[in-house]
């Protein structure tokens, strides 16, 4: 996909399920059973902790993109480095996240051809953010933060799309799209790592029907 495409297709989908410390050996069940259950963008983060996260990650995207090739936008998340753009690009990642604002690191997945996700917090963040090419902003926590503050922030800062990212479950998703929230994205409230652990992938697809079914 190219990234316009890209970036309509997260715009199409709205919801982006995101992979925190899953085994690169259960990434495919995982994805699979988030499909089946309607997910159709898959964020895989690096995890920090992990000397071999960068390995990991780019192999991980690298499998998910082969076993479900055009069915599933699969981008990379905790992208902190210029590096970790790098080697999600090469796993031949559509996106990349992080939590953070760094102009580096979104120029470089720019010019790496993916579609750009930082991580911001204030009115500064997300403009400066924007003003180094990001396509959408993470406003991140978002269930922190709350709707009232992201509707005061949509006056003067109506012409970026935001995705609403941390405290987004399948009782409030909806609510937050219906704020004007561009998409969201749900970590640990819909890849549930307990059931990856334990091998319940069919619980883990009804999980995923539960996020799609409310919007």
């Amino acid at each position: 996909m190219t990234e316009k495409e890209v970036l309509k297709w997260i715009y199409d989908n709205k919801l982006v399920a995101i992979a925190r410390k899953v085994a690169v050996k259960d990434i495919v069940k995982t994805a699979q059973a988030l499909y089946d259950g309607g997910i159709r963008c898959l964020e895989i983060t690096f995890n920090q902790s992990s000397a071999t996260c960068n390995e990991d990650t780019q192999e991980s995207i690298r499998l998910v993109k082969e076993a479900l090739g055009g069915k599933m936008a699969v981008g990379a998340g905790t992208v902190l480095t210029v590096e970790q753009a790098e080697a999600a690009k090469r796993g031949g990642a559509d996106f990349a996240l992080a939590p953070d604002v760094n102009v580096e690191v979104i120029k470089r997945v720019k010019a790496l051809g993916m579609v750009s996700v930082p991580g911001a917090f204030t009115p500064t963040e997300i403009m400066t953010a924007w003003n180094a090419g990001a396509d959408i902003v993470k406003l991140f926590p978002a269930g922190n933060l709350g709707i009232p503050y992201f509707k005061a922030i949509r006056g003067p800062i109506s012409h970026v799309p935001l995705m609403a990212v941390g405290g987004v479950s399948e009782k409030n998703v909806k609510e937050f799209l219906d704020a004007g929230f561009s998409s969201c994205g749900i970590g640990s409230n819909i890849v549930r790592n307990d059931l990856i652990n334990a091998g319940k992938f069919s619980e883990l697809v009804e999980v995923a029907k539960a996020f799609t079914s409310a919007i």
